[in-house]
């Protein structure tokens, strides 16, 4: 019974991570570019009650007798499938159609990555217009440096290219290029990537180095659409079902604890 009880209770903290996982997903329905996580399980160590001996008749029995402990959580992954499509009318927003990701600097300098391309244009330190996140952290372009606008542009005459150039329409309307393109980046195992908050992701020894699409042989370049911003893949409904199911199997954890405890206090009335 005390093994049963502890069985329980691994399978109550388990399914409260999922729910905590689940919770966390409906929270960022609107969340630009974020990806649904989803909680992976696995059992924890098996203890052998009998070993595999023979019967009485000398006959060998084909199988063990052993109990489980429970289960843990093993991994939140995330999904990194495309989201939604939504048309926005500010001119610096755009989305990567791919498996790209934009990168930014962050306030330690590092670089970080985002499906997030609601940008906007800001004022450095050296009074340059300069292309940042909501959060003000800089957009980086191919070559790891800030992306500028020139001072004869204005922020309405910004036209992104198919692959993230950059350029502006003059006063004559012509487009001119400035030269700079958006980085976009792509990994080799993303649902390795580390999180950080504010919908940024870290690089590391699991996800792989970043891989630029504009120089990286054999890379399926992703595109970008001006105008447009991606939505969060979560589907509520999918969400809801998994929170029922995730509510459910909490319920018969605790159950089991409740049926072991009541086996318990009729095996301490046995003297009575």
């Amino acid at each position: 019974m005390m093994r049963a009880l502890w069985t329980g209770a691994a399978g109550m903290k388990a399914q409260q991570t999922n729910v905590d996982t689940i919770a966390n997903n409906l929270a960022n329905v609107n969340t630009i570019g974020y990806k649904t996580q989803k909680s992976e399980f696995k059992s924890l160590l098996y203890q052998t009650l009998q070993e595999r001996t023979t019967t009485a008749n000398g006959e060998l029995k084909p199988t063990t007798a052993q109990v489980g402990l429970g289960a843990k959580i093993a991994a939140v992954n995330s999904i990194y499938t495309q989201g939604a499509q939504f048309a926005s009318d500010s001119k610096t927003a755009i989305m990567v159609n791919g498996d790209g990701f934009f990168s930014v600097r962050g306030e330690d300098g590092t670089a970080y990555y985002t499906r997030n391309g609601d940008f906007n244009w800001a004022i450095d330190a050296q009074g340059q217009r300069v292309l940042t996140d909501s959060m003000g952290h800089q957009v980086l372009d191919q070559q790891g440096n800030p992306i500028t606008l020139p001072n004869e542009a204005g922020t309405n005459s910004v036209v992104f290219g198919q692959y993230g150039e950059l350029a502006y329409r003059n006063a004559e309307g012509v487009v001119e290029l400035t030269g700079q393109s958006v980085g976009i980046f792509q990994f080799a195992n993303p649902v390795g990537l580390e999180k950080v908050g504010n919908n940024l992701l870290a690089a590391n020894n699991v996800s792989g180095l970043p891989m630029n699409e504009a120089n990286t042989p054999g890379v399926i370049r992703s595109t970008v659409a001006q105008g447009f911003l991606e939505g969060s893949n979560v589907n509520v409904a999918d969400e809801m079902v998994n929170l029922i199911i995730a509510q459910r199997a909490y319920q018969m954890n605790s159950k089991a604890i409740t049926t072991s405890d009541t086996m318990l206090e009729e095996a301490n009335q046995l003297k009575r």
